[in-house]
């Protein structure tokens, strides 16, 4: 009986010690196996999509609908910038770029294809020793990128990426990093296929034309709208160049479903698809009407987010509802790749549930192209509270946009007393100092509650969250632009017709002797 025992508790000590070893294995495998990240990182979008309850795409974003139904929705998310370079510049280092100094557009470089002299140069503070693709690659990361950086400080684009680096880089495109890259790489060589290591995990982004998209090429056959198919915001006067120029924004949305369509089979055929966490996500709102893009709108700003993953907080179907700042994505990717976030980021893991909710984030603009600009915007769960430093300076003021037929005909309008009220005081007059919407009530933001004294206290609370923001991120909008930046623009611009024909900030007299 007792060598039974013996036997049978001999038996057992083996079956658990080989259930301990399997287990072991199984654990080892993964850590081992880290995920793949990808960034679909799309130009000029707004969320007018289908599974952001959007009307007019409500079942014509099939492929970013299925995206969202099968991982988590971000409703909230806010860019730091409503302009490319600056968005750009905070989300690779996962600093906001008016502490970094990176927030002026187009900065830290000179004319396309120069090398960009010492003296122009932008470094980062010395405390930011790697970007977000670099940590990654430290970590053990294939590194790629199928467009363009845009970044306004100076640094080598070989040492961010792996693959692409010799064929998109040049010397002196610290300047204008990346533009002279394809948007699209070939996603069956240049992308995760060009690893020699298969098993090693990747980083990549690819980058999609989203807004800026003008053709019609790749939206579905019968998915195109018309001129009339989708009703302007009141905002903009109702004749047919923004009528035009808002619904091209609706076309580039389904024309992007359609590529991201494209990019989630090829991952799937490649069985890289399972073990791959995607971001789809853009850096500021649409370009193709004024206000949006490089303004502090709800339309400058809000940005769509979808992740979606093989990841235990990754849950199907879920919508949340939290304020997200664009440098959350940086900080998340960092987590998921096993890779520590530096204590100097100002985003936060998304998928760590210990994190506090943001009770606000915060968006700034500066100068834009040649145009000379400061604006920054506090958003809080009900309200939006935008400063503007320049009241003085038009919304209709000299920019890139003024020979575009929107631009022309806003003048014509101007000029002949066909705007509404509202219209010629927005858009010709000065501005206020201070705005302030409930989003929920105001959706198009025309009701400024600034001026209302009922909303003192608000308005109070608001500017006072910005002005502690504003010195405790060492807020380097405080200080102008330094000349020799502002001399490169000039030099980039001074012989286009926009600027040469414009009423220009008085800044650039200067440099016009």
């Amino acid at each position: 009986m007792k060598l039974k025992q013996q036997l049978l508790g001999g038996i057992l000590l083996l079956l658990l010690c080989g259930c301990d070893v399997t287990h072991q294995k199984t654990t080892d495998t993964v850590k081992i196996k880290q995920p793949n990240i990808l960034w679909i990182f799309v130009e000029d979008l707004s969320p007018y999509l289908g599974c952001y309850g959007d009307s007019i795409n409500k079942n014509h974003t099939p492929a970013l609908d299925q995206l969202a139904e099968e991982g988590v929705l971000f409703e909230r998310v806010y860019a730091t910038a409503p302009v490319c370079s600056a968005s750009r510049s905070a989300m690779i280092t996962g600093k906001m770029q008016t502490t970094t100094g990176t927030h002026q557009h187009r900065s830290s470089r000179t004319t396309d294809g120069e090398v960009v002299p010492e003296a122009l140069r932008i470094y980062l503070p010395d405390y930011i020793q790697k970007t977000v693709p670099e940590l990654m690659s430290e970590a053990g990361y294939f590194t790629f990128n199928s467009g363009k950086d845009d970044y306004n400080f100076h640094y080598d684009r070989r040492a961010l990426y792996t693959v692409g680096t010799e064929e998109n880089y040049q010397a002196g495109m610290n300047g204008w990093q990346g533009n002279k890259s394809r948007h699209y790489m070939s996603l069956t060589e240049d992308t995760w296929n060009a690893r020699e290591d298969k098993d090693q995990p990747w980083f990549g982004q690819i980058e999609l034309k989203g807004g800026k998209t003008r053709g019609t090429d790749h939206i579905r056959s019968g998915e195109v709208l018309g001129v009339n198919d989708v009703p302007l915001p009141p905002y903009f006067p109702d004749v047919e160049s923004h009528k035009k120029a808002w619904v091209q924004h609706y076309n580039a949305i389904r024309s992007t479903d359609a590529e991201v369509e494209e990019i989630l089979e090829q991952l799937d055929d490649d069985d890289e698809l399972e073990n791959t966490i995607i971001f789809f996500f853009s850096d500021h709102g649409s370009n193709t009407s004024l206000r949006h893009k490089q303004f502090c709108y709800e339309g400058g700003v809000h940005v769509p987010l979808i992740i979606k993953g093989n990841h235990p907080d990754l849950k199907a179907k879920l919508r949340r509802n939290d304020l997200v700042s664009t440098l959350d994505i940086s900080a998340t990717t960092l987590a998921i790749g096993g890779v520590e976030i530096p204590d100097y980021f100002d985003g936060q893991n998304l998928l760590d549930s210990a994190q506090k909710a943001r009770k606000y984030v915060v968006s700034a603009r500066d100068r834009c192209d040649f145009t000379i600009d400061r604006i920054r915007t506090l958003r809080t769960d009900q309200y939006r509270y935008i400063r503007n430093y320049f009241p003085e300076r038009s919304m209709m003021q000299a920019s890139y946009r003024d020979r575009q037929p929107m631009v022309k005909d806003m003048h014509r309008l101007h000029e002949n007393g066909k705007l509404t009220d509202y219209q010629e005081e927005h858009w010709f007059g000065a501005r206020p100092k201070e705005e302030l919407y409930d989003i929920e009530a105001d959706p198009h933001q025309m009701n400024n509650l600034a001026l209302d004294k009922d909303y003192n206290d608000i308005l109070l609370k608001h500017r006072t969250k910005l002005n502690k923001w504003i010195r405790k991120t060492k807020d380097q909008g405080e200080t102008p632009e330094d000349t020799l930046q502002l001399k490169a623009t000039y030099e980039l611009w001074k012989d286009r017709a926009v600027f040469k024909n414009a009423e220009v900030n008085p800044e650039y007299n200067q440099f016009m002797n």
